[in-house]
This record gives structure tokens, C-alpha cells and sequence, in this order.
């Protein structure tokens, strides 16, 4: 199969399993008709728009660490006093 393919399924599948998750808990809390569906659309793209900024802010945050972390003076050349 072509990877695109495989992104997409994969994609599709964690989008209906935050959407059932998130429908679950709307209707055990007690929403019911049409603001049940309502309930449904703001949970899954609050924590679809969550887990997109997660990514990014992993990233920065592994950069910081690396920063913080590594020397900041190992490609300097010493200068020296004539």
C-alpha cells in the first residue's frame, strides 16, 4: 500500500475513535437530540486542535532542553591576549 494511503486510514481511524469517545461522554452526561451532535463536533476538534499544537510544542521543548543543556562555546575559537 502507498504510505499516503495508510496516513489517511490511520488519520480517519483516531479522528471516529476521539469522535465515539467524546459522544460517549456527552450522552453518559446526559446531552441528548441535536445538541448531543453539537457536544460531539466541539469535543472532537477541541482535541483534534489540542493534539495538533502538541506536536509543534513537543519540538520547542525538545529544543529548549537542548540549549539549556549542550556547552555554548564549543565551535569558538580562545582568543588571545598579544
Amino acid at each position: 500500500m502507498d504510505v499516503k494511503k495508510i496516513f489517511i486510514i490511520v488519520t480517519l481511524v483516531l479522528v471516529m475513535a476521539i469522535a465515539l469517545v467524546s459522544m460517549g461522554i456527552a450522552y453518559v452526561g446526559g446531552v441528548r437530540g441535536i445538541g448531543l451532535l453539537g457536544v460531539l463536533f466541539f469535543l472532537t476538534f477541541g482535541i483534534v486542535v489540542v493534539l495538533a499544537q502538541l506536536i509543534p510544542a513537543a519540538i520547542l521543548l525538545s529544543s529548549l532542553i537542548g540549549a539549556v543543556v549542550s556547552p555554548s562555546r564549543r565551535a569558538e575559537v580562545p582568543i588571545r591576549v598579544a
